[in-house]
């Protein structure tokens, strides 16, 4: 049985029995206030890795181990336990120029990766264009086949949802004065020109952004991407070129697809309000005109360029380890959705100077 005897007179302490991990534990409390003193420890008939622990905390409290037996003395001097332990400087408060200075230097980096990234896409574009036999043909029609008719159950599920609800929630306050039938006026022009783009590209972001963006991670962080490299091959070319062509083609095909869709789920709500399907189709005939949906075209393709050529960046500028998979996933899908947003209001903006 392990024992701790203090006297109080000289300040000295009997140490006796077994130091293990079971007989330390109670211990510990009481051997951590002690401080400076004397232990004498020639009853103690056992010792491992908890009582060498236990003599740690004592030495470096200021005591002083006597008469330890030599089998457990040099197991203690093996730890070199007189040795104080490592600590840590405190790190020094950073002020606001060198916090500004910092973000600086980390943006311009991030923004000459960004336009070196841009700059190797040219490249590998122009060499696509002088000889399109360089172009991967059937990893472009396998991408727009997953992200594109893979896609279409659920972009347009959300488009007959959405053309239903709007259609509904505008012929709600305007059946009060009569005037139910311009919800197809309503729902036409803002299902062409902003809902079905803006739509289709926030689904196309979490759904086709994200894959790129994990995809060319993973490659990343098992030294696929340099593999490609060693053998001569272009990761832009090879990889990143495809996806953005087929992403590019794909998403104003998925608008289009969202607005026949919306309108559909439109006309369904605008029948429950007795008015007949001739009388939407002519309202939406006349109010939509040709310009208004190759705009929303037009749109969409923008749309889907952004969001394949920033899933395809992060995914490329990805760290190592598998936590770098995830991060390049979020921040492929956030910045996304920003440059998405971002865009639509310049497009706004611009088509409201144009007069359209």
């Amino acid at each position: 049985m392990t024992q701790l005897e203090i006297n109080p007179t000289d300040h000295t302490i009997q140490l006796s029995g077994r130091l293990d991990a079971q007989t330390v534990a109670p211990l510990w409390p009481l051997a951590s206030k002690l401080g400076v003193c004397e232990v004498d420890a020639s009853k103690v008939s056992y010792c491992d890795g908890a009582g060498v622990a236990l003599f740690y905390l004592l030495i470096q409290g200021g005591a002083k181990i006597k008469q330890l037996a030599p089998p457990f003395a040099e197991l203690l001097d093996a730890f070199q336990v007189e040795t104080p332990l490592y600590q840590a400087p405190i790190p020094a408060k950073i002020g606001w120029l060198t916090a500004l200075g910092k973000a600086t230097a980390e943006h311009k980096t991030a923004l000459r990766h960004a336009i070196s990234y841009l700059g190797e896409l040219s490249a590998a574009m122009h060499q696509v264009l002088l000889s399109p036999s360089k172009l991967r043909i059937t990893e472009v029609i396998a991408t727009a086949s997953k992200n594109g008719a893979d896609a279409l159950p659920i972009v347009a599920l959300i488009a007959a949802l959405l053309g239903m609800i709007l259609a509904f929630q505008s012929a709600i306050p305007m059946r009060q004065f009569g005037a139910e039938v311009f919800v197809a006026d309503l729902v036409g022009l803002s299902l062409v020109r902003e809902l079905a783009p803006l739509m289709m590209a926030i689904l196309l972001a979490g759904r086709t952004g994200a894959a790129f963006a994990a995809e060319l991670a993973s490659m990343k962080v098992n030294e696929e991407l340099n593999a490609l490299t060693t053998l001569g091959l272009n990761p832009i070319r090879y990889l990143v070129l495809p996806r953005i062509i087929a992403t590019t083609l794909m998403a104003p095909l998925l608008s289009a697809c969202a607005v026949l869709i919306g309108l559909v789920g439109a006309a369904i709500v605008m029948l429950s309000f007795n008015i007949p399907i001739q009388t939407y189709i002519s309202r939406v005939s006349t109010i939509v005109h040709l310009g208004d949906f190759t705009g929303g075209l037009f749109k969409a393709a923008i749309f889907g360029m952004e969001i394949a050529l920033i899933g395809c960046f992060r995914g490329l500028q990805a760290g190592s380890g598998a936590s770098a998979v995830g991060a390049a996933t979020t921040q492929a899908v956030v910045s996304s959705i920003v440059a998405v947003v971002v865009s639509d209001g310049l497009f706004a903006f611009v088509f409201y100077l144009l007069g359209w």
